[in-house]
């Protein structure tokens, strides 16, 4: 048995929650913060972004719940899944929320929001560090290998650099961009060099391909936030990769479209989410002609992807719940991963 198959037969078996359930606050999050950058840019009703940050701080809390209970109770070993090769990336999410969520009730919250925010940048340096550690000293499978390994390498970094500078510390700030920049193009490289020389992706796992994408976008929001919100040199080297990997996306469209639905799909949201609000904040610098007109089909399309991934994950939830209730052994579980 390998070991991807062997990671997504323990959870069938067991009923624990897949760290990959993080991925549903993550995208509501990212949602949310292209509704606020829609306000500023497009003059949109603030009470929908707010509205949405509520809700990703809701579900943010009760993913992580959900994923601590049910490991308790099905005699889990958290260490053991974060060290997992497929699963672990993932439980960087639980943090790099929870930074997105502090800097935007910073301003309001100040007493609550800024300890979330070190303690979760805290927690993204021990789970970045660790996942690197684990690289080194274990026996690795490069088919096990996915693009969710940039999570808590990338993702992670850049947030935590873009979470800074938001708190008042620009140097930090650049520090983060830098540590996400530096291995987007080390992980990166192998990741394409794995999907396009070895064995394609179990099919739960295919959609995290979309994350691939998300660096560029990721990375020029946390410039933003870096340096004032400017156009300079580093964001016109961002933005031609930005248009290239959306390209990609685009393209790919038909072999994600024959996919069976899983939660996985929660991977194409972040990556919708921070696209539209790169995009919306470089059509509100340069001056775009048509820009409100644009801004408006950008917001249009990430919210109608990312809500109807949240749709389809509830009616799947729910089936699968019925399911359990009566007892018909459908593996449920595998599907939620």
């Amino acid at each position: 048995m390998t070991e991807r198959s062997w990671s997504f037969r323990r959870v069938a078996t067991t009923g624990r929650a897949p760290l990959t359930s993080l991925g549903i606050p993550f995208g509501l999050s990212g949602l949310a913060g292209t509704w606020t950058m829609a306000v500023a840019t497009l003059h949109t009703p603030p009470e929908v972004g707010e509205a949405l940050w509520l809700l990703a701080l809701i579900v943010w809390v009760l993913a992580i719940g959900n994923y601590l209970v049910r490991s308790h109770n099905r005699g889990g070993r958290i260490l053991g899944d974060i060290d997992d090769s497929i699963q672990g990336p993932f439980a960087s999410l639980a943090p790099t929320t929870g930074m997105l969520i502090g800097a935007h009730f910073a301003a309001d919250y100040p007493l609550v929001a800024r300890p979330l925010i070190l303690v979760c940048i805290a927690l993204v340096l021990v789970l970045g560090s660790r996942f690197l550690a684990q690289l080194a000293v274990r026996e690795n499978n490069l088919d096990a290998v996915h693009a969710g390994y940039l999570l808590p390498t990338v993702a992670a970094f850049l947030i935590a650099g873009q979470s800074a500078a938001i708190l008042g510390w620009p140097e930090a700030g650049m520090a983060g961009v830098g540590v996400g920049l530096l291995f987007w193009v080390i992980l990166g490289t192998i990741i394409l060099g794995r999907t396009a020389f070895r064995h394609a992706l179990p099919a739960p796992l295919r959609p995290t391909f979309a994350i691939w994408s998300a660096p560029p976008a990721v990375a020029g929001n946390a410039w933003f936030a870096v340096n004032g919100g400017r156009l300079d040199t580093m964001q016109h080297l961002l933005v031609g990769t930005f248009v290239l990997l959306i390209g990609v996306q685009l393209a790919m469209i038909v072999t994600y479209w024959r996919l069976s639905f899983t939660l996985g799909f929660w991977a194409f949201t972040f990556t919708a989410a921070s696209s539209g609000t790169y995009a919306m904040h470089w059509l509100d610098l340069a001056e775009a002609p048509g820009e409100q007109a644009w801004g408006l089909l950008i917001l249009a399309a990430v919210t109608l992807l990312i809500g109807s991934i949240a749709v389809r994950s509830v009616y799947l939830m729910v089936s699968a719940h019925a399911a359990s209730l009566r007892g018909d052994g459908r593996p449920a579980p595998v599907r939620a991963s």
